[in-house]
């Protein structure tokens, strides 16, 4: 199971350096695990950067996988994260929800480098939401 975070969805969508490294995780929808807080997440960047439509193209690709939402006992998992390694409320609601379902949690963002059961690749710092993420959106979705 897989977890992409925030960051490694605007990188594949934009097709940045680090997309490759995403790929494959985004790609074997059987086995990805969303979580709401990267939707929120995905959703406003994408709104700010690429305008609502090429968004919903951008949330209707996350759909694809398994959208998990916050429950009770996840925040209160989050919040333990927080505490104990030291990361903002977004990161910690999606590592604890990678652990939760014992899914890998793949990543750019540097807090998460050295915690187990994360995959981390160092970022290059353009990640933007770019000009041929919805065309790679569609060419990468059956509708």
């Amino acid at each position: 199971m897989n977890v992409v975070d925030s960051s490694g969805w605007l990188e594949y969508f934009a097709e940045g350096p680090n997309a490759d490294f995403f790929a494959a995780a985004i790609e074997a929808t059987d086995e990805l695990i969303v979580p709401t807080a990267c939707v929120y997440e995905v959703f406003k960047r994408a709104c700010q950067q690429r305008g609502e439509s090429d968004a919903h193209l951008a949330v209707a690709l996350m759909q694809q996988g398994t959208v998990t939402g916050l429950s009770i006992h996840l925040s209160l998992e989050a919040a333990r994260t927080s505490m104990a390694l030291g990361i903002p409320m977004a990161g910690s609601i999606i590592l604890a929800t990678a652990r939760s379902t014992g899914a890998t949690l793949w990543t750019q963002d540097a807090d998460f480098a050295d915690i187990e059961g994360v995959r981390y690749i160092g970022r290059h710092w353009d990640d933007g939401f770019g000009a041929t993420a919805a065309k790679r959106t569609l060419e990468r979705s059956e509708w």
